[in-house]
């Protein structure tokens, strides 16, 4: 039987690329509002970062979802994402 290809994506934290499984999915829609996607079903743009804190700290202060979604990203929207992480790795 083949195995099957598992789909990789680039972690904007770390710059690595991991099994689309172990990262979590950040998602711009139409309306261009940002959120998490933690099942990896949301319709629209999709960034993916590590579930390190250590690595959306990077992508943060490298303003990679800013350029990942070719929008700026209000601090609102940082807080947001920061603690659904929190909550995530609890």
């Amino acid at each position: 039987m083949k195995q099957r290809k598992i789909p990789m994506r680039m972690c904007l934290g770390c710059q690595e690329m991991k099994p689309k499984k172990e990262l979590i999915r950040i998602v711009k829609n139409k309306e261009n509002e940002i959120s998490v996607d933690f099942v990896g079903k949301k319709p629209g743009r999709g960034a993916y970062i590590c579930k390190n804190i250590s690595c959306f700290e990077k992508a943060r202060k490298a303003k990679r979802f800013e350029r990942a979604f070719e929008a700026p990203i209000s601090e609102e929207i940082y807080e947001v994402l920061k603690k659904q992480m929190e909550e995530e790795n609890d």
